[in-house]
């Protein structure tokens, strides 16, 4: 409970920060924040440690994916449904491609897509990835760290230490563990190092308690 009520409490004071700043210095159309957002808060305030949610996949995640998003819509006699599609495919290469993967990205080149800034003026069109998109990322962020901080955690988070290579009772070792994952049939969202120190304390339990017994 303590850990729900304190990933709520962080994404009700990022999402208000964001929408606040955003309110005072984004003019485009009246949008203080963009619904992707929402998503991104979850990430960032629920699941802290997951590489989904570090700053460079929040703010260039969603950035990068607003970029795409606006350059389909300029893309003339392309059917809607293809735009969309488009946009969506391209965000995710971009994204994966700059180790920025933010799942909102995806919302994000979609929303970009559907409402075509550029259809106001082509400046407004271009600047749209960065006000309001990356503005607001940015605050998120920002309130996320410190809140994070505040309360006692780190954020961004740091993976296990990269240095353990063995495991208390030798069971597996991180190169068993390394290759395991690359045989794995769909990726996994965890850090390798984090994997590691995990199985590492789950023996170190385990051995604890057969002593007990």
């Amino acid at each position: 409970m303590t850990i729900l009520l304190r990933a709520a409490t962080g994404a009700l004071l990022g999402i208000a920060a964001t929408y606040l700043i955003g309110d005072a210095l984004s003019d485009f159309d009246h949008i203080a924040i963009i619904a992707p957002m929402g998503a991104s808060a979850v990430l960032a305030f629920a699941v802290p440690a997951s590489p989904l949610a570090t700053p460079r996949a929040i703010i260039l995640g969603n950035t990068l994916s607003a970029m795409i998003g606006v350059g389909i819509s300029l893309l003339c006699g392309l059917p809607l449904a293809l735009a969309c599609g488009l946009s969506v495919c391209l965000a995710i290469m971009a994204m994966s491609m700059t180790r920025s993967l933010h799942p909102p990205g995806g919302a994000t080149a979609l929303m970009a897509t559907l409402i075509h800034p550029a259809s106001h003026n082509l400046m407004t069109g271009l600047a749209f990835p960065f006000l309001p998109v990356a503005l607001n990322s940015a605050i998120l962020t920002c309130v996320a760290v410190l809140y994070h901080r505040s309360t006692g955690h780190d954020y961004p988070h740091r993976p296990g230490p990269a240095a353990l290579t063995a495991l208390p009772m030798g069971h597996f070792t991180r190169d068993d563990i390394h290759v395991a994952l690359q045989k794995m049939p769909d990726p996994l969202d965890v850090d390798e190092r984090d994997l590691t120190a995990l199985i590492t304390l789950a023996e170190e339990i385990s051995a604890t308690r057969r002593k007990k017994s």
